[in-house]
């Protein structure tokens, strides 16, 4: 699940390292047809892994946005969603359901993996595009025991609409153009975000910046205008700005369990570093919280970045 709740793109998932199995796309004799229709955001296609017999990578205009395995749902290809994936397994104990809005829908690649390895959850997932939610549906069908409600309507407006309290996790992975939209780059963004969450709940975003990461650095400072604990995952190489990628910043009102996590993203197949108190505040800097009034959306992706 990689996409928006605005029309348009990405973040390091078209990054050659988080690209996955969206690389082997079969075109041979034999395979699976590639799928492709227009939507709101482009182009779309739902390219089969060679791999995996019912997995497909969604794309936009050619970019991998997502990748789902209907046969394996709790696999996740791409390495900013394995970080997401983290902490959601470590929102709760293993196993135990929770409430999870997704700020953006793509191919519901998380929800998938978190009703797959945490039945009864409630999710509900915001996603702009109604032509990209029909053509996931129809192609790549939801579990139907799977509690999963979608709405499409634009990520800020459809988290005005949650209940106080509702959400264990929220996630946001929100694109319009390979741009997080400017809207949901604030602190009142982010007041709306804390008011839906219960209390000790967390707030997962997939971030995309590069060098000199003050998009990310403002990102982090607004965060901790709202919440007293945060956590940030990523490419080493993205931390030292030395390329444009994805980072995921983790906000709660209490303290996250940032002795595994960074175990875990230490472990990945494409490892990251976790930062965390002292050395995420040094990391920040002096950056200030966003507002409203001065939001700017995420910086567009130098020139062959995705390439």
């Amino acid at each position: 699940m990689a996409r928006r709740g605005t029309p348009g793109g990405t973040g390091d998932r078209r990054q050659r390292a988080d690209r996955g199995t969206g690389r082997r796309a079969a075109r041979g004799s034999g395979a699976a047809a590639t799928v492709s229709e227009p939507v709101g955001g482009g182009l779309a296609a739902l390219v089969p892994d060679r791999e995996r017999p019912r997995a497909r990578t969604l794309t936009i205009d050619g970019a991998p946005q997502s990748h789902v395995d209907l046969d394996d749902p709790a696999y996740l290809s791409f390495s900013y969603q394995r970080r997401i994936g983290h902490i959601a397994d470590l929102a709760a104990p293993a196993g135990q359901p929770l409430h999870v809005l997704h700020l953006g829908g793509g191919a519901f690649t998380l929800a998938r993996y978190i009703a797959a390895t945490r039945p009864r959850s409630t999710q509900q997932v915001i996603e702009v595009d109604e032509a990209l939610v029909a053509l996931v549906r129809r192609e790549l069908p939801l579990d139907p025991q799977a509690r999963i409600r979608v709405r499409a309507t634009d990520a800020r407006a459809g988290l005005g609409r949650i209940q106080d309290g509702w959400a264990d996790l929220v996630i946001a992975d929100v694109f319009s153009g390979a741009r997080t939209p400017a809207h949901l780059t604030s602190t009142e963004f982010l007041t709306e975000v804390r008011r839906v969450l219960k209390p000790g709940g967390s707030y997962a975003a997939n971030l995309a910046d590069g060098p000199p990461l003050a998009h990310l650095r403002g990102q982090i400072a607004t965060a901790a205008a709202l919440f007293p604990e945060l956590a940030l995952a990523a490419d080493p190489a993205v931390l030292r700005g030395r390329r444009f990628g994805n980072a995921v910043l983790l906000a709660s009102d209490t303290a996250p369990r940032t002795a595994e996590l960074t175990r875990r993203v230490a472990t990945d197949p494409h490892p990251g570093r976790v930062l965390h108190g002292p050395e995420l505040a040094d990391f920040t800097g002096g950056a200030s919280p966003v507002h409203d009034a001065a939001a700017k959306a995420s910086p567009a992706p130098p020139p062959g970045a995705f390439d």
